[in-house]
């Protein structure tokens, strides 16, 4: 059986599993406490010991705290990283509101404060800028981030989303360096690969997170011209590198980028989960990347 391994996610840390199991659906999987810890405690099997979660996630942190309250020993066995930073709009009746970002030191100390409440721990293994902020004031988030770290109540910072410029925006008012960029990275939206993101990352030696590598799904089903090359190409990858699915296709191509990306696995199905990790065996020629990036752009290379 496959084992995922952990890799340095930057040269200070913290070391993360390969692949990452996110829990944003995790309201959606409608699962006992009991089947979210049996859950947890299957991917941890497999090597995925990193969880992804979020402040907005709706009920995630709760209910990932409850399956996690049910054995707390299962604590010592993950790294939890949770987001900050995306307000949703409030229920107050009568009043127009509207969902917003708040970067400020005490938004930033209330929202991990009540994320760690959520999940039942005393800390977290990293915590993530959301999304940038156009407000932002990067002396205020490293206000936050110095008193968080000193607590103890977390480990590492990163940012999730930030263009290049603003991961240097952040970086320059911070003692300690950020240690990732989650950002997305599928076949269907290929902007950070472009846009110097991947390339500031590569130069730093720190590892993204990459989410939505099946584009949330539109790699199977959107009917686009270009959802329908990429099918058309990765079937055919599918069956000269030996793979299961397109899907184990996908996660290599995404894996293969020198920036070493992590994989976030968004499925609360463990058959679906041990598929992904099958792409850790899946070796892509740099050729039949590209086959890939052709399919996507619908011209060759320049």
């Amino acid at each position: 059986m496959i084992h995922v391994q952990k890799v340095l996610m930057a040269p200070n840390g913290p070391e993360f599993s390969q692949l990452v199991q996110g829990y944003w659906r995790l309201g959606e999987w409608n699962m006992t406490p009991q089947a979210r810890l049996s859950f947890l405690k299957q991917h941890v099997e497999l090597g995925i010991s990193t969880v992804d979660n979020a402040a907005i996630y709706g009920d995630s942190e709760v209910l990932f705290g409850e399956a996690l309250k049910l054995d707390p020993a299962m604590r010592e066995q993950i790294e939890i990283v949770s987001k900050f930073g995306i307000n949703g709009v409030p229920q107050a009746v009568g009043e127009k509101r509207v969902s917003h970002y708040d970067s400020s030191k005490q938004s930033i100390l209330t929202s991990t404060e009540n994320s760690l409440k959520r999940l039942g721990v005393e800390q977290l293994d990293a915590l993530l800028v959301h999304r940038p902020d156009f407000l932002m004031d990067a002396d205020q988030v490293a206000e936050a981030f110095a008193e968080l770290k000193a607590s103890g109540k977390v480990k590492h910072f990163g940012v999730s989303n930030f263009t290049a410029s603003q991961f240097d925006l952040l970086q320059s008012r911070l003692d300690l360096p950020l240690m990732t960029n989650q950002v997305e990275i599928n076949p269907i939206n290929l902007t950070v690969l472009e846009d110097g993101t991947c390339d500031q990352l590569q130069q730093y030696r720190v590892r993204p997170m990459a989410w939505s590598c099946l584009a949330g799904g539109g790699i199977f089903s959107e009917q686009t011209d270009q959802a329908r090359r990429l099918r058309g190409t990765l079937t055919e990858l599918a069956d000269e590198l030996g793979a299961n699915s397109i899907e184990q296709v996908v996660f290599a191509w995404v894996l293969k980028h020198p920036s070493n990306p992590v994989a976030l696995i968004g499925s609360g199905n463990i058959a679906r989960v041990q598929e992904s990790v099958g792409a850790l065996t899946v070796q892509m020629t740099t050729e039949q990347w590209y086959r890939v990036w052709v399919a996507s752009k619908g011209f060759a290379v320049p």
